[in-house]
Formats: C-alpha cells, sequence, structure tokens
C-alpha cells in the first residue's frame, strides 16, 4: 500500500493524504521519501492551486517513527538523514501553492512541524499537538519548529510547548492560534475544500506572490524594506493582465478568467 494518497477534492484543489493509519501516519523512512516526490510533482503542476494535507485514520502524523531502525551511520550519515527529513519543511514552504493542513489527530514532532509548515491549519477537536522531541532526550528545537512555532503564537507560547513537550488539544490550539479555527471532525476536510476554494478564486500568479512575499516579509529587516519588496512585486504583479481582467469582470458581472 502507497503511504501517500493524492486525489482531487475540487478544480485546481488537491488532498494528500499520509498513508500509514496504523502507525498513526508516522515519518518512516518510505513516507518522507514519498512526501518529496508528491510535493515535487505539485511544484511542478500548474494546474494544482492549493493543497490540503492531512492523514488517514485518526492521526495527523505521530512524528518520526522511532519503530524504525536509525537512519544514516555515524555521524555523517545521521547529518544526512536528518537534512532529508528537514527539508521536508523547506519544500512545503517554498511550494508555490499555499497548504492546508487539516489536522484530524495527533501532530506530533515531526508531525507538528509539517502542519507548522503548512500556511494554514484547520483542527478538529482530536487534533494533539505536540513538540515531542523533547521527551525523547533531544532538543525540542527541531524540523524549523524553533523558527515556525513562535512566529505562530508567539514567543511566550512557544517557549511553554517547546520545552515542556506538554499535549494542546484543538481547542487550546485555536485559542492560542496554532490552529486557524476548530472544524467538527467530520466537516474538517470540506472546511479545507472550501477554504481552498476561496484562495483559488482569486489570480494564481497573485496567490503565488502573496505566499512568497509574506514569508520573506514576516522576517523583514524593517517596514521599509518590507514595502520596498510589496512594491516591486505589485508592479510585476500588474504585467500579467490579471488586474484588467478582475476589473473587467466586476463590471461585467462574471467570475474572472485568469491568464495565469
Amino acid at each position: 500500500m502507497p503511504t501517500t494518497e493524492r486525489s482531487e477534492l475540487a478544480p485546481g484543489v488537491v488532498l494528500l493524504t499520509m498513508n500509514r493509519p496504523e502507525r498513526l501516519n508516522a515519518l518512516s523512512r518510505e513516507l518522507v521519501e514519498d512526501l518529496h516526490a508528491e510535493l515535487d510533482a505539485i511544484a511542478a503542476d500548474r494546474s494544482v492551486r492549493v493543497v490540503v494535507l492531512t492523514g488517514a485514520g485518526r492521526g495527523f502524523c505521530a512524528g518520526l517513527d522511532l519503530k524504525e531502525p536509525p537512519s544514516g551511520d555515524g555521524v555523517v550519515g545521521g547529518l544526512d538523514a536528518q537534512e532529508r527529513l528537514a527539508s521536508l519543511m523547506l519544500k512545503l514552504r517554498a511550494l508555490p501553492q499555499p497548504v492546508i493542513a487539516a489536522v484530524n489527530g495527533p501532530a506530533a514532532g515531526g508531525g507538528l512541524a509539517l502542519a507548522l509548515s503548512s500556511d494554514v491549519r484547520l483542527a478538529s477537536p482530536e487534533a494533539r499537538f505536540n513538540v515531542a522531541f523533547v521527551k525523547i532526550g533531544v532538543s525540542g528545537a527541531d524540523m524549523g519548529t524553533s523558527h515556525l512555532l513562535p512566529r505562530i503564537v508567539g514567543l511566550g507560547h512557544a517557549s511553554e510547548l517547546m520545552l515542556t513537550g506538554r499535549l494542546v488539544d484543538g481547542e487550546e490550539a485555536a485559542r492560542i492560534g496554532l490552529a486557524n479555527r476548530l472544524v467538527p471532525a467530520d466537516q474538517l476536510i470540506d472546511a479545507a475544500t472550501e477554504l481552498a476554494a476561496e484562495i483559488v478564486r482569486n489570480a494564481p500568479f497573485a496567490v503565488r506572490m502573496t505566499k512568497q512575499v509574506l514569508a520573506v516579509n514576516v522576517d523583514a529587516q524593517s517596514l521599509d524594506a518590507a514595502i520596498q519588496l510589496e512594491n516591486r512585486t505589485q508592479i510585476l504583479a500588474t504585467q500579467t493582465g490579471d488586474i484588467v481582467e478582475a476589473m473587467t469582470a466586476f463590471v461585467e458581472k462574471r467570475e474572472p478568467r485568469w491568464s495565469t
């Protein structure tokens, strides 16, 4: 059975499901490689506008599969394996398409990192988030968590969660901003599909640039630096013709027909 499944939820919206339900979708070497392959294929597919990432069964992703023998041999081999795993988070962030994490159950360790690396997180009441790394004798700062978590929930919440490794349920996640909102489990994928459809209604190039500029400007050195990048991006976007189409569609009371 493949460790990932890809299907279409709606035009332009892909559902990418981690498919190891018997292990709560823990990250085996095979799953890591399959996720890399799927994300590479999606990045190159201009028909895909939004990705919804979820887990099969009752888990989102329980983190690294500790039942597998350690990857790599010695420090160099171990570092190679660590970098391959962590580069999934870079790949998610660099993906041209926005990613919506539909967190349906445990999102621990690497699973939390996958959720944090997504652009939006929807959580069911059964969702459970935790920085599991610190619970197994290594640093709580792993796979981008130390960069992403404080930017999402603030330094105070991030410090507490990373130092304790305690579980955060879906309700608390929504309260502290770790999840954008709480959605009943049986409505989670529908809610993600509706959100994705809202994004798809916007011009593809505009969405791509919004994700890219936001990722850069969250760490901009100054407001001036952020605005300079925005200015250049806006002028670039006007050259696609989408702004003319948007205004024409508004006057003609129809949906825009985007060129990009």
